[in-house]
């Protein structure tokens, strides 16, 4: 390594040291107070819009936040595209790491989807991991989770001090109870709040994840890909044959058997992706506001934790879509066998 090269990471690693140091002094200088903590996203504005079917949608912090993502997103998009490189130079900043990361995706596709459907399952893929990435390290943004608005609080909360009175304000460590005390007690609706701890988002990406499985099932195996949900074939030819052996009657309703499983399964896989991704994010969300609370000096190694399950949650359900789409691009055992007959 060159000794600019080794300079360079050595001021980084003290940049990330001091970062770390600064928050848990300022942690221990101004504890952390804790947000309002609900399970859905906290709407911003009183009345929302009403929509046929659905009913009433209110504009929340989770909803402003992932339109903040999508449209950083987009933008480190088009960062990438003017400072990708080519034969002759070299990609530079931030296109540079966008290469080497969608350069290791692209790999891990690869060796497990194979050549033919690596090219199509890829782009799914690396839109989910971004996504969810993005939005499990927003929060450790200054200012995320913290600054909203401030409301009076129906049991315990805390004092307020006016900066700007009427304007700008900010809560103390100090915590209030109005039924003793009789003072007012507050509390923050933060503005921005991590999609990753609202159930709407998670259940909405492991929806898109599950129906493009589906869609790569049918590029890859036809209509017949819906057999494994409805596998009715030998159940109808099992009443045009006669003197039927044992196993010719219970193997049609083994097979009706499992398509329900499997339709169980997809089902499952709903359920698994969204509670895997809130049950992480959202439960870090209390443990730092917890610890930061009790122990303020410990808050730095709390966000540390984070920011590590963060990137490892987001790698972890762009795993699962990659295995459970290459596994929809493989046929169905029993048509090769039912084929096998028929020649």
């Amino acid at each position: 390594m060159t000794e600019p090269a080794k300079k360079k990471r050595n001021i980084t690693r003290w940049i990330v040291v001091l970062l770390l140091v600064a928050i848990g002094v300022m942690g221990s200088i101004f504890p952390p107070v804790k947000p309002v903590v609900m399970l859905p996203g906290e709407p911003l504005i009183e009345h929302g819009i009403q929509l046929p079917i659905v009913g009433e949608v209110k504009f929340t912090n989770t909803i402003l936040t992932t339109i903040i993502i999508d449209l950083l997103l987009i933008f480190m998009a088009f960062s990438v595209k003017r400072n990708l490189g080519d034969a002759t130079r070299p990609s530079k900043g931030i296109a540079a790491v966008f290469e080497l990361l969608m350069g290791a995706l692209f790999s891990m596709s690869l060796t497990t989807a194979g050549k033919k459907w690596a090219r199509t399952i890829f782009p799914i893929m690396a839109t989910i991991i971004l996504m969810v990435l993005v939005s499990n390290l927003i929060k450790l943004v200054p200012g995320m989770e913290t600054i909203g608005l401030m409301k009076e609080s129906h049991g315990k909360g805390y004092a307020k001090t006016e900066v700007i009175p009427g304007v700008l304000s900010f809560l103390t460590a100090e915590e209030v109870n109005p039924e003793e005390s009789g003072e007012h007690a507050y509390e923050v609706v933060p503005f921005f709040r991590s999609p990753s701890t609202d159930l709407s988002f998670t259940a909405a990406i492991a929806l898109v994840a599950v129906f493009m499985v589906q869609v790569i099932g049918v590029l890859s195996n036809g209509v017949g890909y819906f057999s494994k949900f409805l596998n009715t074939g030998r159940f109808v030819k099992m009443w045009t044959k006669k003197d039927l052996g044992p196993f010719e009657v219970i193997n049609p309703f083994i097979d009706i058997f499992v398509g329900i499983l499997e339709t169980v399964s997809e089902i499952a896989k709903i359920v698994s992706f969204s509670f895997r991704l809130l049950g992480s994010m959202f439960g870090g969300a209390i443990l730092a506001m917890v610890i930061g609370t009790l122990v303020p000096v410990a808050f730095s190694g709390i966000m540390f934790l984070e920011l590590f399950f963060g990137v490892i949650q987001a790698l972890v359900f762009g795993m699962l879509t990659l295995v459970f789409m290459t596994v929809a691009t493989q046929s169905h055992g029993h048509d090769e066998a039912e084929h096998g007959e028929a020649h």
